[in-house]
């Protein structure tokens, strides 16, 4: 399972993973809702104990990787099929531009 940790304005807003059935989950911190209940990282996922699942990328972290050549130099770089969704998230969208940003997890990290 394959986890990254999502920071909004650098403060941890929450944890995105993709199942080892294929979905994918975004989670908000607790701490997060406690002291930001209406910073939400896009209109589509407001603020929620509840976990948001799908079986594809949400739309809003497809819309962080890369595209066009810019995709195609970081699949051959870190050796990522350009299908693998969330590989190029946790690879790509450390430093994103805008407030959001993926880092990966530790666990990830020692794989």
């Amino acid at each position: 399972m394959r986890k990254g940790k999502v920071y909004y304005n650098e403060c941890l807003a929450g944890i995105i993973w993709e199942t080892d059935e294929g979905e994918y989950v975004f989670q908000y911190d607790e701490k997060y809702i406690k002291k930001h209940p209406d910073d939400f990282i896009t209109f589509t996922m407001p603020v929620s104990e509840k976990p948001y699942t799908d079986n594809r990328l949400f739309p809003f972290f497809e819309g962080l990787i890369p595209e066009g050549w810019l995709l195609e130099i970081a699949s051959e770089n870190w050796r990522i099929n350009p299908n693998d969704r969330m590989g190029l998230l946790l690879a790509c969208c450390q430093d994103c531009i805008g407030a959001v940003s993926v880092k990966p997890t530790i666990e990830q990290d020692e794989r």
